[in-house]
């Protein structure tokens, strides 16, 4: 049997998980129980059932959530967006951005303790194997520092083998957002020649999962995800984190000295952190707010019949016995921005309809002449949303009396998804022309209601020569 490695301290102004000689220290955090380890547990699975359930929800025909990258159409519980409407998914991204800053500014880092997926799947999903086949803390550990025997091969081929089968499940399960369900299926009992494509990045991002939840874990949160670097300047003093109440704490002292405080040094909190940090050093960049410190803690109080939050959730205003303010100015500007975001998304979401329409200029000339008329040309795209045929129409408005459009004349069907391709003409007499004008193009429904409409320049030479 090799030597036990010794179980490293954690430092402030260094990384646990990283040993002296720039070698990884493998963390094994301890198994805790507690209200908010079960609440954890509770949201994981909630989370988990959503994001497999998704792509089996219908809404108007299409998964609740479904990104066909190829037909550049994205289907939204409900709401269809064409690479037209792209232009909303910067309100979505900034806004979801916003959202976790003005979280942090009021709970911390609550994002990555309880909804992140790198802690969702880690956390409950990996390690719970991992526990469920070498054991607790001290025996993972105890496992990794023995010699290789009958009994190490096999935990560790059953523990990777299946790692890596809940890595290819995700990432298939993933692949369902871009593919529909019965697509990928086929997809999946077909050669990987005949979608090399992807099958390769299938098996990319299967690879990824698989080192990073057998390997990386920890390294991802602290050495990649620049959110914990943000933390500092997103919090202030009164913002709710997870701290140690250092005024009831120290001195540190077993439960039967006098004059110490509540907290006894059982380093409980330091065995159960799964990014290894002491919180008792205080608040640190990679503490990802998981509350495993304040349920180990809770659990010691408990049986020393004391009262609980040595650990807790609160500011650091409050740690310091002083009032936790919730409203102050960061907090009202925050809360400002995000009313003014989703009422401009809002409002442009109202907007959207069935059709979208697209027009521009042919290329060539911006107009043409001829003995008596001036000529300009125009594309006119209309795009069918629904996933079942609809009648169309294209009005224009705001030509002069006496021009002439054709091309767009009469109704025409749409089949689910379908778009048509139309090239719009419109003449004005020379001797009539008086500057250039913009007209609209609608495109309408069988009814005649409004769906879509582009703006149009029509343009021609200057009044002055335009009878020349």
């Amino acid at each position: 049997m090799k030597q036990r490695a010794n179980i490293r301290q954690p430092r402030r102004e260094e990384l646990t998980s990283v040993n002296e000689d720039g070698s990884r220290y493998a963390i094994h955090p301890a198994d805790v129980d507690g209200r908010f380890t079960q609440a954890r547990r509770i949201s994981a699975i909630l989370l988990i059932a959503i994001y497999a359930a998704l792509p089996w929800i219908q809404i108007n025909g299409y998964p609740a959530v479904y990104l066909d990258t190829d037909a550049m159409r994205f289907h939204f519980f409900g709401i269809t967006f064409v690479s037209q409407d792209l232009w909303l998914a910067f309100f979505l991204i900034s806004g979801l951005g916003f959202g976790l800053f003005y979280v942090t500014a009021l709970f911390g880092r609550i994002w990555c303790g309880w909804a992140c997926p790198q802690t969702v799947f880690l956390e409950h999903v990996y390690r719970r194997i991992e526990r469920w086949i070498e054991g607790e803390a001290v025996a993972r550990r105890r496992l990794d520092n023995a010699d290789w025997n009958v009994s190490k091969i096999w935990k560790r081929l059953l523990k990777h083998g299946l790692f890596l089968l809940i890595s290819i499940s995700v990432a298939h399960l993933f692949m369902a957002y871009f593919l529909s369900l019965p697509q990928l299926w086929n997809i999946m009992r077909e050669s990987p020649l005949e979608n090399w494509g992807t099958f390769v990045f299938v098996s990319v991002f299967s690879g990824i999962l698989y080192f990073n939840f057998a390997w990386f874990r920890e390294q991802l949160c602290i050495v990649i995800c620049p959110y914990g670097r943000l933390q500092s300047v997103l919090i202030d003093d009164h913002s709710t984190v997870i701290g140690y109440d250092e005024k009831r704490g120290e001195p540190r002292g077993k439960p039967t000295q006098d004059g110490v405080g509540d907290c006894i040094d059982c380093h409980r909190c330091v065995q159960v952190c799964p990014t290894g940090i002491d919180i008792r050093q205080g608040l640190q960049m990679e503490c990802i707010g998981c509350a495993a410190c304040i349920d180990a803690c809770d659990t010691i109080m408990d049986k020393l019949d004391r009262p609980r939050g040595l650990v807790r959730y609160d500011s650091q205003e409050g740690l310091a016995g002083r009032a936790t303010r919730l409203i102050r100015p960061r907090i009202i500007l925050y809360s400002f921005l995000l009313v003014v975001g989703a009422s401009v998304l809002i409002f442009s979401l109202q907007g959207l309809t069935h059709a979208s329409l697209t027009a521009w200029r042919v290329e060539g000339s911006p107009y043409y002449l001829d003995q008596d008329h001036i000529r300009n040309q125009f594309i006119v795209r209309v795009t069918n949303k629904l996933n079942h045929s609809a009648d169309y129409g294209i009005a224009l408005d705001g030509l002069p009396v006496d021009a002439v459009a054709t091309g767009v004349d009469g109704a025409f069907t749409l089949p689910e998804n379908g778009e048509a391709v139309k090239t719009l003409v419109i003449r004005v007499p020379r001797n009539r022309f008086e500057g250039n004008f913009v007209m609209k193009a609608n495109v309408v429904d069988s009814e005649g209601g409004l769906l879509a409409y582009r703006e149009l320049e029509f343009i021609g030479p200057q009044p002055e020569t335009s009878n020349q």
